[in-house]
């Protein structure tokens, strides 16, 4: 199943450990990167809508990253697996600093907007390709280490992010959170360059076929289907003509999806993805995973300021104490998954973290701030038991020609998850305030409701009780993923010798 291409780590080891060090310190600068631009921006807001205007659009500085972000991870993984690691690296780590540089030079929320697309394009390539190259460099004992490192980056810009992007703003200008990404992107570039050197490909003399219409189709159905979801209920009511036509013209675009693919001698969104019991279970599990992370991401601090009367920065420590237990948990996942299966220990983490979110409905109102804090501890440490096994699991399953590609499926499901799961949870809240509150309440109006200091404590009683539907429905997406790898995934996974 590999055959065509022996691993990156072999063609590293001619410079020794000093060689693989640099292109890990790479991999981890690249991620930095990817997960500091998901939450440097957010506090920075208000000066940037203050500076350009815009207000009614800035939403789009998230969601058009994200769209562009999960669209493209498909065709950078399908790319990785046909030209090779390094120049999609390479080309996606320039388009995001690019993008970078063109968002500090923004002169309207418009084009500010644009230019994150243009990021996003570029996140897209660094998110999926890192971990691919992770899995690349390392045999199957030692992923978890390196998994753990990315895992342990990431929930760091989870936690820095917001503070980051608030200091530069506050004190230096909103635009110094995109040229910040320059110098450390620049660095990330040179060691790639400077030391990831991959071995010569056999090929039989064929020039490489790139499935460009299928790549182009991927990227106009994912783009308007995650749109419909993204906008749907916000920017126009769910039964509206705008949904109605973007949810018809992505189902249209999704049936030549399907035909393209069929047809293509190398299409981008491979049939094995699916057919293979292993990556089909694994893709559906994460998928189910980004529908519940939205819970406690999106409506905990919520939950902290309005229900618990906790300062924004209280708030968001709550919140973001699960990212102390996630990388712990996801470095000891490979001492329960060596003794007791892939399988076997994802199903023990989120049968964990499905009881973990049915319990927050039950705590007291309004209760004390530690008691959400625990379970957000407890909550980190049963997902990091989840999703590390099921990545390290599926990328041993497949050669070097197909990792890049079952990568970035997974990853694609997972952020799918999320943009169904904002959809979701967020049409669940605002039905509970207004079923609550009468009329057409919905949370943010609520908030803000608060802010003016409106009579607080039925709006108080409303929140909680939307928040712990919320947090019913995620404990209903972990159980569901638990019953797909029950069902569909195999006892035991096939691995590949390394």
């Amino acid at each position: 199943m590999d055959g065509t291409r022996p691993a990156v780590r072999e063609a590293a080891s001619g410079g020794g450990t000093d060689r693989r060090g640099a292109v890990v310190a790479a991999l981890m600068l690249a991620m930095a990167l990817a997960a500091l631009d998901s939450t440097i921006v957010s506090t920075a807001v208000p000066q940037i809508v203050g500076d350009l205007g815009g207000f009614s659009l800035f939403s789009w500085l998230f969601s058009g990253y994200l769209l562009a972000v999960t669209v493209t991870l498909p065709v950078y993984g399908k790319l990785s697996d046909t030209f090779g690691r390094k120049p999609v690296l390479v080309a996606g780590a320039a388009l995001f600093l690019l993008g970078s540089l063109l968002c500090a030079l923004a002169w309207n929320m418009a084009a500010l907007i644009a230019f994150r697309v243009v990021q996003g394009l570029g996140g897209g390539a660094l998110q999926g390709t890192v971990q691919t190259l992770a899995a690349d460099l390392y045999p199957l004992k030692d992923r978890p280490k390196i998994q753990a490192r990315l895992s342990t980056v990431w929930a760091v810009s989870a936690v820095a992010g917001p503070g980051l992007g608030g200091v530069l703003a506050a004190y230096a200008d909103w635009r110094w959170i995109f040229l910040v990404n320059l110098p450390v992107g620049a660095l990330a570039l040179w060691l790639i360059v400077r030391h990831l050197h991959e071995p010569q490909r056999e090929t039989s003399g064929a020039r490489p076929r790139v499935d460009w219409a299928g790549a182009l189709a991927v990227f106009a159905c994912g783009g308007v289907l995650l749109t419909a979801l993204v906008q749907g209920g916000v920017a126009w009511p769910w039964l509206s003509a705008p949904s109605l036509a973007l949810f018809g013209t992505g189902l249209a675009l999704l049936a030549a999806v399907v035909v393209i693919e069929r047809r293509a001698a190398e299409p981008i969104i491979p049939g094995w993805v699916w057919r293979r019991r292993t990556i089909a279970a694994v893709n559906l599990a994460l998928g189910a995973l980004g529908l519940l992370m939205v819970a406690p991401a999106v409506f905990l601090p919520t939950y902290a300021q309005s229900v618990l009367g906790l300062a924004p920065v209280a708030a968001g420590f709550v919140l973001s104490v699960w990212t102390l237990t996630w990388p712990v948990s996801a470095a000891l996942s490979q001492h329960v998954y060596r003794r007791i299966g892939f399988r076997n220990t994802a199903m023990l983490g989120i049968g964990a973290a499905s009881l973990i979110l049915l319990a927050f409905p039950f705590l007291p109102y309004p209760g004390e701030a530690w008691q959400p804090t625990l379970l957000m501890l407890l909550l980190g440490a049963a997902l990091g038991l989840f999703q590390l096994p099921l990545i390290v699991g599926v990328q041993s399953t497949v050669g070097w020609s197909e990792r890049g590609t079952a990568t970035a499926s997974v990853l694609f499901c997972r952020q799918t998850g999320q943009t169904v799961g904002a959809a979701v949870f967020g049409a669940i809240a605002n039905g509970v305030l207004a079923a609550r509150l009468g009329g057409a309440s919905d949370l943010d109006s609520v908030t803000r409701a608060l802010d003016t200091g409106a009579p607080a404590e039925p709006v108080r009683h409303a929140i909680a009780e939307a928040v712990h539907a919320v947090y019913l429905g995620a404990a209903g997406a972990a159980a569901l993923a638990f019953m797909v790898l029950l069902v569909v995934a195999p006892r035991k996974f096939p691995v590949l010798k390394d």
